[in-house]
């Protein structure tokens, strides 16, 4: 594979309601209204961001912007009206196998909207154009319905499912696994 550096070549990437660009500092209240809440970061490995770490929350996201080597990340600030409703995360696994893994979190307050599922197509637009990727997944915790939804629209399918797999927020936790081949993502229409 070659290389892609996603701040030159691929960003900002816009969709008919949304902006998808590199985060930028005058982020951190926004992302500070979703990413504080417990009920966003439930299923994620990280805590509910405090007001004294979202400069640095912000800071680290600004510079993942390309994919160079395995594990690189790119991560996205997804803007609808000039504000910042949500992130998204895509990561190399193996550059090799061309595999990455995808991931989001958006504000609440924006639910019911179809700006998720508008902003994650995109996403994928991304990963199986400009970074060729030939698999992309997605792991969550299946009671984390509202992704694996979102994951169905995608045209994901589940590929796994895996039963106390990690110690997770102080308890045993389940995986499923949501995937989609480049051929798939070719093929399928883009309505809806």
């Amino acid at each position: 594979m070659t290389e892609v550096t996603a701040s030159a070549a691929v960003l900002p990437r816009r969709t008919e309601r949304l902006v998808l660009r590199a985060f930028r500092h005058g982020d951190e209240d926004d992302v500070l209204a979703y990413r504080s809440r417990p009920d966003v970061v439930r299923y994620m490995p990280t805590e509910p961001l405090h007001a004294s770490g979202v400069v640095a929350f912000i800071a680290e996201r600004t510079s993942a912007t390309q994919i160079r080597a395995d594990n690189d990340k790119i991560i996205l600030a997804v803007e609808h009206d000039r504000t910042v409703i949500g992130d998204l995360l895509i990561r190399a696994v193996q550059l090799a196998d061309g595999q990455a893994e995808i991931g989001w979190a958006f504000n609440p307050a924006y639910h019911g909207r179809g700006l998720a599922t508008e902003a994650a197509r995109e996403l994928l637009g991304l990963a199986f154009g400009g970074l060729a990727m030939h698999r992309v997944f997605a792991q969550l915790d299946p009671r984390n319905t509202a992704s694996a939804r979102l994951c169905e629209r995608l045209g994901m399918r589940r590929e796994a499912y895996f039963r106390e797999d990690i110690w997770f927020k102080g308890e045993w936790g389940d995986t499923a696994v949501y995937a989609l081949l480049a051929d798939e993502w070719r093929a399928a229409p883009r309505s809806g």
